[in-house]
């Protein structure tokens, strides 16, 4: 049943910065709706990620309609959920919990978020290898949306063995043998080496934040052959994408996977459809200067 007033919010830690509440607000304001986005942030209420389950049923309580779910409880939501989209549930991650007919149900959104912004901004960029820098929730949210673009093989390389094992394992059982491998970081030379060509390169970790600043591998890897895509979203130019612009790289920045992924989210809430270049021409200007990943 469609209203014309909403109450949303987001559970994470360190949201303070987060732009959903002003993404969510201004396309509710636009389509005359009212929206109130809260900040429901770990680290200000002074409670760990486990209690996500505490916080997700006092909003169903005081009458939320949903919550997008962020960096650290995008997979300790699941188990508190009444039921999972079938997307949801194949990442074991959830980023947007719809409260429908005293149920909470888990969507991801990074997926489509992801693989819009790709479709957009790389229409051409070759699929053969795709080398994943990066095995988080947002990783895996990636890399399935990779492969759903039509991805040959995508190879994670994280920093924790076993996390990027996991991960090319979920992806196998999802898509197929042999669509995923995992990979430790100093593979990443003969990675690069084997995708120039056709392939290139999805940048899904922190590095690139204020707090996180820094390039993700040696930009000596980089070369023309690789297109780069960047998850980070603030700055959108992000020294990893500077680096690979230099190189001569075709390049993707973060602000439409976090601008996609927030009018799919909107289009859960509310019911109504989003205007999602409107909320990309939001993002842009609202990043200016600011620092983050999606969320």
């Amino acid at each position: 049943m469609l209203k014309d007033s909403y109450l949303v919010g987001l559970i994470g830690s360190g949201i303070g910065p987060s732009l959903s509440p002003a993404l969510h607000e201004r396309e509710a304001g636009r389509q005359g709706l009212r929206c109130l986005y809260r900040l429901l942030d770990l680290d200000t209420i002074g409670v760990p990620p486990e209690a996500v389950g505490e916080l997700l049923r006092a909003a169903r309580l005081l009458g939320f309609d949903g919550l997008n779910i962020t960096h650290p409880c995008k997979r300790l939501v699941v188990e508190h959920l009444d039921a999972l989209h079938p997307r949801a549930e194949a990442l074991g991650a959830v980023n947007t919990v719809v409260f429908e007919g005293g149920r909470a149900v888990g969507h991801n959104t990074d997926v489509t978020g992801y693989a819009a912004s790709f479709a957009r901004g790389l229409p051409d960029a070759p699929l053969e290898r795709v080398v994943q820098l990066g095995a988080g929730g947002a990783g895996a949210a990636v890399a399935h949306a990779t492969l759903t673009l039509g991805a040959g093989r995508v190879t994670v390389v994280d920093a924790l063995p076993e996390r990027a094992a996991e991960l090319a394992a979920a992806l196998n059982r999802a898509f197929g043998p042999g669509r995923a491998a995992a990979a430790t970081p100093d593979r990443l030379p003969e990675l690069l080496t084997a995708a120039d060509g056709n392939g290139g390169l999805v940048h899904a970790t922190p590095t690139g934040m204020a707090a996180h600043p820094g390039l993700p591998l040696p930009a000596g890897l980089l070369r023309p052959g690789l297109w780069v895509a960047e998850v980070v979203y603030r700055p959108l130019e992000t020294e990893l994408l500077r680096a690979a612009r230099a190189a001569g790289c075709a390049t993707l920045d973060g602000g439409g996977m976090a601008a996609f992924q927030a009018a799919d989210a909107f289009r859960l809430f509310t019911g109504r459809e989003p205007d999602a270049a409107r909320m990309l021409a939001d993002l842009t200007e609202l990043t200016d200067g600011a620092v983050g990943v999606p969320g």
